[in-house]
């Protein structure tokens, strides 16, 4: 247990000497060439828009999940031109499934700039590359780090875990306050550029926080850091980052109508632009199932007297809650194809889907597949 005085004594040290960047640089390093990864698919190859599609897709979403993804959407587009190019029902369908689709909106958004402003070279100045849609500083950072060799710090969720632990560092990550104080961490502790292992260095850091300096069990044994780690030495590992204060998440509730037409089609509707899962196609939506029979009263003359409700689904978003109640329908109509300039149009399940689809709408896709369509009853 640290004394009062000893503690004071602790928090006094936080100012980063000549001989602490280096020491810090070099054991970061140390570990890295040991430990660090060195196989994941963006690291081979190494471009700018390698390294930018790989930061973009790890934005909150695990490597694991990632590493898939990555693979199929550099297939797809294999180049910023390539991405540019292609109609936005592509980009996200090869993004369906990955979540928080505004990052690939802003990643096609940025490659239209990259083509009409910068003739398709992926721009080598940070400044330029934040004004990039979807680019932060902390990104903008590691890119130009690993795929440029230039020397920017990166503040993403593992290294600001890293520098809050290594100094304590009090209050919230996300508060401008405490950023600005990690910030000021992060550039001061770059190496110098005699050691010329930039891109070593932010690969490091990012993986010391994924791999040992860790959410929920950190291998503080295992750290390069520990000898001189604040919140080891005052046996409060668990109580840095501290984490916001949080409210419980809002529940909300919507109705989504399932059509059948005769060829067993079901009918799919591209949401706005903006909002909850924007530009991706799903089934009719609505707050409640009045307005779902006012609707259908409207379109195609029927109600919901033959409709069947299937198993709701939950889905959590950053910000709320949201159960869906699907009703699916069969409807006597042969209307086929892309209807009301290309807002609505006629899915043949059988084929694939060349567009976007939230991870509800691939369940409920997937359930009439399995043939719940066909139990008409209950």
């Amino acid at each position: 247990m640290y004394k009062k005085s000893s503690q004071q004594n602790i928090f006094n040290t936080n100012k980063v000497t000549h001989s602490n960047k280096h020491s810090f640089a070099t054991r970061i390093l140390a570990w890295f060439d040991q430990h660090g990864r060195k196989n994941l698919p963006w690291q081979q190859n190494i471009t700018p828009y390698h390294v930018w599609i790989s930061e973009i897709m790890l934005q909150q979403t695990q490597v694991a999940t990632v590493i898939p993804y990555y693979q199929k959407f550099i297939k797809a587009f294999p180049d910023v031109m390539s991405l540019a190019n292609a109609e936005q029902d592509e980009v996200l369908k090869h993004w369906s499934g990955l979540g928080y689709y505004a990052r690939a909106r802003n990643l096609h958004k940025a490659a239209q700039t990259i083509r009409d402003v910068y003739a398709g070279e992926f721009p080598e100045k940070i400044e330029q590359v934040m004004e990039l849609a979807g680019i932060g500083r902390s990104t903008a950072g590691a890119i130009l780090s690993i795929a440029c060799q230039q020397s920017h710090a990166i503040l993403d969720g593992n290294v600001k875990r890293v520098l809050a632990r290594y100094y304590a560092v009090e209050g919230w990550t996300g508060s401008s306050k405490v950023q600005k104080q990690l910030w000021q961490y992060a550039e001061n502790l770059l190496p110098d550029a005699s050691l010329q292992r930039t891109a070593d260095y932010t690969q490091a850091m990012m993986d010391l926080g994924a791999m040992v300096c860790s959410r929920s069990k950190p291998n503080c044994e295992q750290c390069p850091l520990h000898a001189d780690c604040k919140a080891l030495q005052l046996g409060a590992v668990d109580r840095y980052p501290q984490p916001k204060k949080k409210k419980p998440l809002p529940e909300k509730s919507a109705v989504m109508l399932i059509l059948q037409n005769t060829q067993a089609e079901v009918l799919l509707q591209k949401r706005p632009a903006t909002g909850i899962w924007g530009g991706l196609w799903s089934f009719p939506q609505f707050e409640q199932q009045e307005d779902a029979k006012v609707w259908l009263q409207e379109q195609y003359n029927i109600g919901l007297d033959f409709a069947k409700k299937l198993p709701k689904l939950k889905h959590t978003f950053s910000h709320f809650h949201l159960t869906i109640q699907p009703i699916l329908l069969s409807i006597e109509i042969d209307q086929k194809g892309i209807m009301e300039a290309n807002s609505q149009l006629w899915y043949n399940m059988d084929t694939e889907f060349n567009g976007g689809l939230a991870a509800p709408m691939t369940t409920l896709l997937n359930l009439i597949k399995k043939g719940i369509s066909h139990d008409k009853n209950g």
